[in-house]
């Protein structure tokens, strides 16, 4: 369902906002940002987050534009340059989350609930189980909220913990003390408090608040309460509606209670706000279509384009020479199992979780005679399979209404199963079927934001850097087991997009891709050159020496198949994250120095192979052609398909970035609007200039014209395989080549032609003109390996 919105964009365009890249800075980007083509300017949060972050995802006051970004008088002023411009302002959102404690008092609601406990006017704001941590000393019945922030166990940093007045601090973190606490020895003021200080470690066993993930300092806050929606949204959507912001972008809704709720109650404070969503669909899963909202953010665009632009047979071989190499024939599929199931067990990450639970689950057959005498370790076992096996991010169950087909058939579980175990009495629960009760409502909707957070963290996080077969295929919501995908299949796709989301965002790179669009450009040729590139990546590990970890070793050289020329000290920061993320040899709460001081250490030598370097360089050569032909017909794919192209910083260029924060620094927009001028014999040969030529053509295509009904266009001929093209309208046009190393060793397109429909056409891309008729796609593709052609008149 598409929601109304006062100026419908036509493309966006995403600022990072940092305190290396203000508000202030991009309202000196707008001319430029006008001049490339965008309707929208598309910010990154807004709202005060906590001191240096770089993302601004972690908020500390809902009540006011960062300062650090420059504050509400820069974001007015940038609006108004946007507006003389012609542009408008879509706003990151943020309502799942906010940051815990942080320098003194910055966190105004959890910091009166640090001090008044579940009393606080706050208490409802934040998702925290009082009744699982013992409580206060003289407070029997009511529990406290763990903080395992601590560098160490209690007892060894004691002394590293001071009472200044009011406040306890511990290194920068500060804490309010309960009133009239001030005076005690600290070992029984610790024991008076609402909150229990406690070691880091403790967290996935321990913890008792909701959290975004498992990042322990992003308490998840309870927008689905009224008074804490209009609380944390006041802001966002006065300055909605006095003009200064035109759209939203909705960070995470699968962690939310109700998403559907919640974005009923946006569109009705806004009046139906142009508003995307950042929901990760998987497989051939679709948004709901009672969601009041334009779409999704553009990861299922994201898959479709990279899919058909991907060989799926050599991308099948390569696969089996990875397992081969590795010696280790785990799937994709089973690795995400792996992951998954990892997170939930009595060690893992996401523990604590499973544990709430359990709980209430516990509560619900302690009340219920009909429901008890389930023991506790079937419950978990069935906990943990449930929560491991879930195909897709979160059922969508409201209680009290009946839940989606979809929800049904995920949670239907094996046939003959016995009608009162525990596996079936917690499927029961999570679809909503046991009639209601709070507990019962607690359950349905904990259990849904609970499998969001185990398909994030078990399969994007831990299986995709794991499973280094071809890793441009390991991207949020991907399916790397089942790569590529037909035009057929594509054209399908993007028709049932335009039925049902012709105004969702599409997207090739953000700031949460692990690998760049062109970066993914150049891993996509090496599915169509499997062999060669395994025997390519077994020279270079007999050339640098053995690897400590032969699936890590696909991942580097991989990595520097994808962005060279990379420096050293940036590809050791990615290669160290990946197998921290992947917690096989090493992890982030269990490192293992000596391995990673002999990883780091093999990073560097390639670097000082005399021979190497040359050599990977010159690979790097090969791929390029083939690199530029999936670069340009992805940028034109995505400026093209049904939706709204949202434009990551820097990507109207070729941009080889990694996972963050490698690819959310600061962009020069400045050198980009000089190359905006460059006339045709500077942009010809030169991918840069090719590919923002591209871009602002399609962008401003766009802006002066609706693209029409999306159709298939067929090619006839020996080569036809590898062209793809769809019509917009009656007199638009898109070609693009696909497979392009295939087409080479087939020896080019040959008699291959195109159906031109009667008229006269320009390719808006080389101001060269065609008849109507049977047009030889060797003459049409002759200088770029796509086209955007437009009916003269």
């Amino acid at each position: 369902m598409t929601s109304a919105a006062a100026h419908p964009p036509t493309a966006s365009y995403r600022l990072q906002l940092q305190p290396g890249f203000t508000l202030h800075d991009a309202e000196r980007a707008v001319p430029y940002l006008a001049a490339l083509g965008v309707s929208h300017v598309h910010l990154s949060p807004l709202l005060q987050a906590a001191p240096g972050s770089t993302h601004g995802y972690d908020t500390v006051d809902h009540s006011r534009i960062s300062e650090q970004l420059g504050g509400e008088d820069a974001l007015r002023s940038l609006a108004a340059e946007a507006h003389r411009h012609g542009l408008h302002l879509i706003a990151d959102v943020v309502p799942n989350h906010m940051a815990l404690p942080v320098p003194e008092q910055l966190n105004q609601p959890l910091w009166h609930v640090l001090r008044d406990g579940p009393d606080s006017r706050y208490a409802a704001w934040f998702d925290i189980d009082w009744t699982a941590q013992p409580g206060p000393v003289g407070e029997p019945g009511r529990g406290r909220l763990l903080l395992p922030l601590l560098g160490d166990r209690l007892g060894s940093v004691l002394d590293q913990l001071t009472v200044d007045k009011d406040v306890l601090r511990y290194h920068d973190h500060a804490f309010p003390l309960r009133p009239g606490t001030e005076n005690l020895p600290l070992p029984a003021l610790l024991d008076r408090q609402w909150y229990r200080l406690a070691w880091w470690r403790l967290a996935s066993s321990e913890l008792n608040y909701r959290r975004f993930f498992a990042i322990n300092d992003l308490i998840a806050v309870r927008v689905e309460v009224p008074e804490v929606f209009q609380a944390t949204h006041a802001v966002l959507l006065r300055l909605h509606g006095e003009g200064v912001l035109d759209g939203f972008r909705v960070d995470h809704p699968d962690g939310l209670a109700d998403p559907r709720g919640y974005l009923r109650h946006l569109a009705d404070a806004t009046g139906g706000a142009y508003t995307v969503v950042e929901k990760i669909l998987t497989g051939d899963e679709r948004l709901p279509t009672d969601w009041p909202c334009a779409g999704t953010t553009g990861y299922d665009a994201l898959r479709r384009i990279d899919g058909v632009l991907t060989d799926h047979a050599g991308a099948e071989r390569l696969i089996t020479s990875y397992q081969r190499d590795v010696a280790d024939r785990t799937s994709a599929a089973e690795a995400a199992l792996r992951g998954r199931a990892e997170l939930t067990g009595p060690h893992g990450e996401l523990a604590a979780e499973v544990d709430r639970l359990l709980r209430i689950v516990r509560r619900i057959c302690a009340a219920e005679p009909g429901l008890a005498d389930h023991r506790l370790p079937d419950l978990r076992d069935a906990l943990r399979g449930l929560l491991t096996e879930h195909p897709v991010y979160r059922p969508y169950v409201v209680p009290g209404e009946d839940a989606p087909p979809e929800a049904v058939e995920h949670l239907a579980g094996p046939a003959g199963a016995d009608p009162r175990g525990a596996d079936r009495l917690l499927r029961d629960l999570a679809l909503g079927r046991l009639g209601r009760s709070a507990e019962k409502d607690e359950f349905c909707r904990r259990f849904a934001q609970t499998t969001s957070a185990v398909a994030a963290k078990g399969v994007e996080d831990t299986a995709f850097y794991r499973w280094n077969a071809l890793v441009g295929l390991n991207e949020v919501g991907g399916d790397p087991g089942r790569p590529g995908l037909s035009p057929a299949s594509f054209h399908r796709w993007c028709a049932a997009q335009e039925r049902d989301w012709p105004a969702a965002m599409t997207v090739l790179s953000t700031h949460d891709t692990k690998r760049s669009a062109d970066a993914r450009a150049r891993l996509a040729v090496l599915a169509e050159l499997p062999e060669a590139w395994a025997a390519e990546c077994a020279a270079w590990t007999t050339a640098a020496g053995p690897c400590p970890d032969r699936a890590t070793a696909w991942l580097l050289w991989e990595t520097m198949v994808a962005a060279w020329p990379i420096d050293e000290e940036r590809l050791v920061q990615v290669v160290l994250k990946s197998v921290r993320e992947a917690k096989v040899r090493t992890s982030w709460t269990q490192p293992d120095e000596a391995f990673e001081r002999t990883l780091t250490a093999y990073v560097r030598g390639v670097f000082g192979n005399a021979g190497l370097c040359p050599r990977i360089a010159g690979f790097g050569q090969l791929l390029a052609p083939y690199a530029r032909s999936n670069s340009l017909a992805a940028a034109l794919l995505h400026l093209t398909v049904p939706g709204v192209p949202d434009l990551y910083q820097g990507s109207e260029e070729p941009l080889y970035t990694l996972v963050d924060p490698d690819n959310r620094a600061p962009v020069d927009l400045g050198a980009l609007a000089v190359r905006l001028t460059d006339s045709p014999a500077e942009r010809a040969g030169d991918l840069a200039r090719e590919k923002l030529h591209l871009t602002t053509t399609a962008l401003h295509l766009r802006r002066t014209r609706e693209l029409g009904a999306y159709r298939p266009v067929a090619a006839d001929g020996p080569a036809a395989a590898h062209l793809l093209a769809f019509g917009r309208g009656p007199g638009v046009l898109a070609v693009a080549t696909r497979l392009p190393y295939g087409l080479q060793r087939a020896g080019g397109w040959g008699d291959t032609v195109l159906d031109l429909p009667e008229g006269r056409w320009t390719d808006a891309l080389t101001q060269r003109q065609y008849e109507g008729g049977r047009l030889p796609v060797s003459w049409l593709l002759e200088r770029l390996p796509v086209a955007l052609l437009t009916e003269d008149g």
